[in-house]
């Protein structure tokens, strides 16, 4: 099933506002730092959706938003990604929301994520037969732990054959995806959450994460760990992928998106695993040197980018 020539990828989960305040100073915890407010379109689906349709991916989004201004914003948004929108609007509710506070290198300090919609209207949403057939024309399957364990079991059921793709979103939320661990295709992740999910500490080796995550049922994941090397494996095939270092890092949110929507893109054109992960990285570090959670770049910026990218290598 294709939206024209494009293969189709219908997601689930968070498109909100994400606001990110950043100190210009050395962060000081517990103190009034001087800084920047930004604020913009954001959510983890809908950053990595914007990825994958600048990568030749067809997209559409059903989540959850309210009848407010910022709800208008994120409709607005939607549109003009060129997404199918099948999102719902909940007329008395308030839009979900992030709000970050970073530090002078981009780093998030804390953050508060206000998204209790999701929790209350995307259950419902999956049992329409509006959903059951968008996801029976998608080639494959997108979501996020924004979902509650339940909707994300019913998503599960509801795709069938279809690769299933998920975005870990947080330590806390990463643990609602244990249940379908055996069904996804591919699960995107930090260190933090794959801790959350293998009870492993922060210190343990990539081996011990990888087999842990597989006896845990899951055939493949990508878990990112900032600067240090990403691990990468699909069914018996393990790699480490280093990142280069970037100059100017300015915001690190969203580059975990990235990478979820630009591996998703190679692996739904027919890229091999390990270097459709190595477009996932180059979509992340592009992420990492704006201010923007879902940045636009052009095909000869991404190729150039591509170039930095060192080859998979083998988990031995």
């Amino acid at each position: 099933m294709t939206s024209g020539n494009k293969p189709l990828l219908f997601a689930v989960g968070g498109a909100h506002l994400d606001r990110r305040g950043q100190s210009t100073v050395p962060f000081v915890p517990g103190a009034s730092n001087p800084g920047i407010m930004r604020e913009e379109p954001g959510g983890g689906v809908f950053n990595a959706l914007r990825l994958a349709m600048q990568r030749g991916i067809a997209a559409e989004l059903l989540s959850i938003r309210g009848g407010d201004r910022i709800g208008e914003t994120i409709g607005a948004a939607i549109e003009s990604a060129g997404i199918i929108d099948s999102s719902v609007v909940f007329m008395d509710r308030a839009t979900p929301s992030y709000t970050a506070i970073l530090d002078e290198h981009g780093d998030v300090v804390a953050a508060i994520a206000d998204m209790a919609l999701y929790e209350i209207g995307l259950p419902r949403q999956l049992r329409r037969r509006k959903v059951r057939d968008a996801v029976a024309a998608a080639d494959a399957i997108f979501c996020d732990a924004n979902l509650p364990a339940d909707a994300l079991e019913r998503l599960a059921g509801l795709a069938g054959h279809r690769p299933i793709y998920a975005l870990a979103i947080s330590p806390a939320k990463a643990v609602r995806l244990r249940t379908i661990l055996g069904n996804l295709s591919c699960l995107f992740m930090n260190r933090r959450e794959a801790s959350a999910l293998t009870g492993l500490g922060q210190s343990a080796e990539l081996k011990e994460i990888c087999a842990a995550l597989r006896a845990a049922g899951l055939q493949g994941a990508v878990v990112s760990n900032g600067a240090g090397p990403t691990l990468a494996y699909h069914n018996d095939l393990a790699y480490t992928l280093e990142p280069p270092g970037v100059d100017g890092i300015a915001d690190v949110t969203g580059a975990g998106d990235a990478l979820a929507g630009g591996t998703i893109a190679g692996l739904m054109q027919g890229v091999a695993f390990h270097e459709a992960v190595r477009q996932g990285m180059t979509a992340s570090m592009l992420t990492l040197k704006t201010h923007s959670a879902s940045p636009i770049f052009t095909p000869e910026e991404f190729d150039a980018a591509l170039s930095l990218i060192p080859d998979a290598t083998l988990l031995r």
